[in-house]
């Protein structure tokens, strides 16, 4: 499936997301060697600085990396390794991949931290074995990658498979990008919190507004936290959220045909909460039901390490 680490070399894989930066040395089997990650910084420049300590760290242990793959946020420039932009992200127009090329003496590749992830997942993961794959990263925001034919799809400029930012609801919420009523203004942590202080604010005396102190205080995380307390209100929140969710979905797999949709990011973690009402929504607004067959739905397997195995898995591709 694609081109994937020769013998026994190892490589580098960074995740560079909204809040930390991880890395890790990764071998061809995916095994996770060495493990390290720090914080992310608010300016280009210093993430760009942090990425090459880190770098540094990890030769250190492995001496024998070969090279680097680097999987980020935002809209990045395949195979040019350019960040363009990213809505979550202090990062604008950086040349990543010849400025770490010029560090390190190493080969580099950088790409879409979705991409990397999904192509993780399709090699060892929930995905393994399938050659047409769709991964939709619910966290803060939303990510999308696709794996098509046994390889990553990432259209002319490499900016493609940006899932989140598929207009769901033009009436809907704003969106962290500058539109209105994206997935992820409707399906990511962010909106699970926004839906929340709605609700605290409407009951100040609820569960939420007692979990977060106030209503203006109330996160995704004080939703998910009601939720597992069985609060009526939490769990009709979460079912918000995977019907909005599950319209995303529904959309991928009309147009994709994959044989398996994963499910990953931070939200993850809450389970069935998020995948029921998405499965449910999926069957209930499929194109051509009674007649075609929905492919599973499926929560991520690699978890928070996707992206470090995917950039490392990246890091010998041919494809430039």
């Amino acid at each position: 499936m694609g081109a994937t680490q020769a013998g026994d070399r190892l490589a580098i894989g960074i995740d560079i997301g909204g809040t930390k930066i991880a890395g890790g040395v990764v071998a061809p089997d995916g095994e996770v060697l060495v493990r390290d990650k720090v914080p992310t910084p608010d300016t280009g420049n210093a993430i760009v600085s942090a990425v090459e300590a880190l770098v540094v760290k990890l030769r250190a242990a492995s001496p024998d990396v070969a090279a680097i793959g680097v999987g980020a946020a935002g809209l990045v420039e395949w195979p040019e390794g350019r960040i363009r932009w990213a809505p979550n992200n202090a990062y604008r127009d950086l040349p990543l991949r010849a400025l770490l090329a010029e560090k390190t003496g190493l080969p580099v590749r950088v790409d879409n931290d979705a991409n990397v992830a999904a192509w993780a997942e399709a090699r060892f993961g929930a995905g393994e074995g399938s050659r047409d794959l769709v991964l939709i990263a619910v966290g803060t925001g939303i990510g999308g990658g696709l794996v098509l034919d046994g390889k990553v799809y990432r259209g002319a400029t490499g900016m493609g498979a940006e899932l989140g930012h598929m207009l769901v609801d033009v009436d809907g919420a704003p969106c962290a990008c500058g539109r209105t009523g994206c997935l992820e203004a409707m399906a990511s942590g962010s909106a699970l919190g926004r839906y929340g202080r709605e609700a605290a604010g409407a009951d100040p005396d609820g569960l939420l507004a007692r979990l977060a102190g106030s209503p203006d205080k109330v996160t995704g995380l004080t939703v998910a936290e009601a939720a597992g307390q069985d609060d009526k209100v939490a769990l009709e929140l979460f079912d918000r959220l995977g019907f909005w969710l599950g319209v995303g979905i529904v959309n991928a797999i009309t147009i994709f045909d994959p044989a398996v949709v994963v499910i990953g990011g931070g939200l993850i973690a809450n389970g069935e909460l998020l995948l029921a009402p998405a499965r449910a929504a999926t069957e209930r607004l499929q194109f051509g039901a009674g007649h075609l067959d929905l492919p599973p739905i499926v929560a991520a397997r690699l978890g928070p390490g996707a992206g470090v195995v995917g950039a490392a898995s990246i890091a010998f591709d041919p494809d430039d």
